[in-house]
């Protein structure tokens, strides 16, 4: 674990900055947790490109199928899809984790045209990048998709781990906590993101978190050059996710600039 706890001390800064983030105290009202769940939601849904990523170059997911090279992590993997992908919501109904932020936004009438039609663009067959030109989406939140897919995009599964651990299972739980802490979510009005923050915590913090931690240290093994390369995704994910929560919050008082 020595490897493990130097990258937490070397991302302590971070993440102190990020648990203690002016957009936490900010979210005074539902207008302001619309436009928190508005830009939000981008990282809810390209969370699963990191996770299927995974999913592809830990489990067998090709034809014809051959044994995982580690059945453990390819077991991790598969629990997290099963969650994330087809979990229940508070009603008991089948559902993503993206699909019940999306019913959580319709719940305090927040806008989902922008995602859904984003959504329909990649479907479509645009790229990343014009699918955000066509819903105007604003910068940050472009930026902060485009880093979690140029890592996607390197095939080292250490690097996308990373991405993936350090910068969200290994620090949703603490995010979500000063959401909840701080603003106003605990009303029934906030019922559904209420259920989903809570079910993030208690996945991410007593389950996926810790045995993340796990598959970094399989991955990366005893090669320095690994271990060095995942800290330093480590702290762009969180520099990135820093950034993201800046947006937000500014966005809240005034307008943020658009891709051009």
């Amino acid at each position: 674990m020595k490897h493990i706890e130097f990258i937490e001390k070397e991302l302590e800064t971070l993440r102190v900055q990020l648990n203690n983030h002016k957009l936490y105290s900010a979210l005074k009202s539902i207008n302001d947790v619309k436009i928190f769940m508005e830009q939000h939601v981008f990282a809810v849904w390209d969370f699963m490109s990191l996770l299927k990523a995974l999913q592809n170059h830990l489990t067998s997911t090709t034809l014809p199928w051959t044994p995982a090279a580690n059945p453990s992590t390819a077991r991790f993997i598969n629990e997290i899809v099963l969650g994330e992908e087809s979990d229940v919501n508070e009603l008991g109904e089948p559902k993503s984790h993206f699909e019940m932020y999306l019913d959580a936004m319709q719940q305090i009438h927040a806008n989902t045209q922008q995602i859904e039609h984003f959504v329909y663009y990649l479907k479509e067959g645009y790229t990343i990048d014009e699918a955000a030109i066509k819903v105007n989406m604003q910068q940050v939140t472009l930026k902060f998709i485009q880093f979690t897919f140029d890592v996607i995009k390197t095939n080292k599964p250490h690097l996308i781990a990373s991405a993936f651990t350090f910068g969200r299972e290994d620090v949703i739980p603490d995010m979500f906590f000063q959401i909840i802490n701080q603003s106003k979510t605990n009303d029934n009005s906030y019922s559904k993101l209420t259920y989903y923050l809570n079910r993030h915590i208690e996945l991410d913090g007593d389950e996926h978190g810790p045995l993340s931690l796990k598959m970094i240290e399989a991955l990366c093994g005893n090669d320095a050059t690994k271990w060095k390369e995942t800290l330093e995704i480590a702290k762009q994910a969180l520099s990135y996710r820093l950034l993201l929560w800046d947006s937000i919050a500014n966005s809240i008082n005034k307008p943020i600039e658009v891709v051009a």
